[in-house]
């Protein structure tokens, strides 16, 4: 992969507006790294002024951004090839991959360098653990070699909790690695629904994802197997320090939709038409993005109530 072979293939037609390089950031995984950063953060049993709150989410954000900056950067070759990909500011031109490779770098710099001043030294070095666990160990290393590479690589994507609570005090205890345990059993059943139904993209591609190496009805048993570990995992969590009454309402509603979710997609036949298995399959990665986002905010309305002295056990 080399600088040269992807512009000559997709060259530069028009100059790149602040759009394109916004698109870069995945603004959509930042959404979620600020979310449940948020959460860690005011999770944590220990006061943030609102700016300091402020600063710390947004370097989170600026942090998580660099590092889709430099996947975008590093995946060049395999997101001209698959579909979902292709229209990313890169493939299609309107930004050099050298670009990418100099923003993300600086946004890297730049989150953790802000992060340590505005909080402390432990909440930058993590976030700078966390954006070269998520380029180095997960993008240029597991996602080409091995189909456990969403398992492991999930725990990028963990981090983030853990981050806004060291943020909020300057320590590291049980709960917010209970919050990285919950997104981390989450990340295989929620990516690997998205490739079952974009199988083709990751097969065009060469990616090593489990639905090529192992098949669709192996993925399908996986998915199920995690989401009942993941069930188990989210309910006990109900009767921890980030859990209570409203959370442990919200996660049995959930967990009862994803695993019959998970049971419908193990259950389906390969003779069964396209239409029918990308419905289902699609429905379930739906399914998933509101369960992650219904958990935390289940976490966040019982530290919001304990704050008042209610919620909890």
């Amino acid at each position: 992969m080399t600088d040269a072979s992807i512009n000559a293939s997709t060259p530069r037609e028009t100059e790149a507006g602040f759009g394109d390089y916004f698109a870069l950031l995945k603004p959509r995984v930042m959404s979620l790294v600020v979310f449940t950063a948020l959460v860690g953060l005011l999770a944590a049993p220990a006061p943030v002024h609102p700016i300091v709150g402020f600063c710390a989410i947004l370097f989170i954000a600026v942090g998580g951004g660099a590092s889709g900056a430099l996947n975008m950067w590093w995946d060049a070759d395999i997101d001209q090839v698959m579909k979902r990909t292709r229209g990313r500011p890169i493939p299609a031109g309107r930004v050099d991959r050298g670009e990418a490779l100099h923003l993300g770098l600086a946004l890297s710099g730049l989150s953790v360098i802000m992060l340590a001043l505005a909080t402390n030294i432990f909440a930058g070095a993590f976030l700078a653990f966390t954006i070269f666990f998520y380029v180095v160990i997960y993008t240029m290393w597991l996602k080409r070699s091995t189909p456990q590479n969403i398992v492991i690589g999930g725990a990028a994507g963990a981090f983030p909790p853990v981050i806004g609570w060291i943020a909020a005090t300057g320590s590291m205890s049980v709960e917010p690695w209970l919050m990285f345990a919950l997104t981390f059993l989450w990340t295989p059943p929620h990516f690997w629904a998205l490739a079952l139904f974009m199988r083709s993209d990751y097969d065009d591609a060469g990616v090593p994802m489990l639905t090529v190496t192992h098949g669709r009805r192996a993925t399908r048993t996986h998915i199920l197997v995690y989401t009942v570990l993941l069930a188990v995992f989210s309910l006990g969590a109900a009767f921890s320090g980030i859990g209570g009454p409203v959370y442990l309402t919200v996660s049995a509603v959930l967990n009862l939709l994803f695993l019959r979710g998970a049971w419908r997609i193990r259950g389906r036949d390969e003779a069964a038409s396209e239409a029918d298995n990308f419905k289902i399959e699609r429905g379930f990665f739906k399914l998933s993005l509101l369960y992650l986002f219904l958990h935390f905010g289940a976490i966040l309305a019982e530290a919001v109530l304990k704050s008042y002295g209610l919620g909890g056990w």
